[in-house]
């Protein structure tokens, strides 16, 4: 850690990293709260998984059509929000079984994205950086476009605070108040493929989800309000980026994986404290 801490003010690609992570963090904490208290932790994996789909077309795109604009993200929020949609609108209109929905859209987009890295030349080192994280390969032009997602995250998180809060705890008096849920229902999805998007550069398309819920489930025994466990949520998130990126740095360990573990076990911690402090107070 004492080596990072040395080199942070000398590497660029560390304070990217660092960036990168606080960047992820903001719309992490917000969105992975309505997450954890809309139960939608399954639908979120699956939106993570897909993705590979539409980073495999785009790096293909690249590769044979010579399309350079077209960059993995870019591919990936388009397949997210995609998959969103499909996710949203099957289960609301056809009302069909939602796990069912959620294994095929699971499947299918990790199974297109394995087909067009396969065709694609080249592509297998790319494939375990989105995989595993590519934290400390982030380029500035993929911080602007990661700034501008968590930008228009954030921005609808809050503006749509109190419509979010009615839908997560208390669908039918919403509905009973005239709130439009299945609307809302769709633009939390989408915001929270936008927010897997962010996270995948961090800890990559296989940890995302333990990322994106983690740090709420923490924060949730301390918070009394929603927006409490936003905050609290958001600034565990920072430390465990940092933290993780620090610890890995010296002894050459993938960052992602680092900063699962430690969320993990602060999560554990939590859980564990809060039970013996309730059979005290019981």
């Amino acid at each position: 850690m004492i080596e990072f801490f040395q080199d942070i003010t000398q590497q660029t690609f560390l304070r990217y990293a660092l960036l990168t992570g606080v960047l992820a963090s903001v719309s992490c904490g917000i969105i992975g709260t309505y997450v954890v208290t809309r139960r939608i932790t399954s639908v979120a994996g699956a939106i993570a998984h897909s993705i590979l789909g539409g980073m495999g077309i785009a790096r293909y795109c690249q590769v044979i059509c010579g399309w350079e604009w077209f960059h993995p993200l870019i591919g990936a929020v388009i397949a997210a929000l995609i998959s969103a949609f499909v996710i949203a609108l099957v289960r609301l209109k056809a009302r069909q079984r939602e796990d069912t929905i959620i294994g095929a859209v699971w499947a299918i987009g990790m199974a297109i994205g394995v087909l067009f890295i396969f065709k694609t030349p080249g592509y297998s080192d790319d494939l375990m950086s989105y995989l595993f994280g590519s934290i400390l390969m982030v380029t500035p032009d993929e911080l602007w476009m990661m700034a501008g997602l968590d930008i228009l995250v954030v921005a609808f998180g809050l503006l749509f605070y109190n419509k979010f809060l009615a839908v997560c705890f208390d669908e039918e008096f919403a509905l009973l108040r005239g709130l439009r849920v299945d609307f809302y229902h769709i633009l939390l999805l989408c915001l929270t493929a936008l927010t897997v998007v962010l996270l995948v550069t961090v800890v990559g398309i296989i940890m995302v989800i333990a990322l994106l819920t983690l740090p709420a489930a923490a924060a949730a025994p301390f918070s009394r309000k929603l927006w409490h466990m936003m905050a609290l949520s958001t600034l565990f998130t920072v430390l465990f980026t940092a933290s993780g990126l620090a610890l890995s740095y010296g002894p050459d360990l993938p960052p992602g994986a680092t900063t699962i573990v430690i969320a993990g076990a602060v999560y554990i911690i939590v859980v564990a404290a809060s039970r013996i402090r309730a059979k005290v107070a019981a």
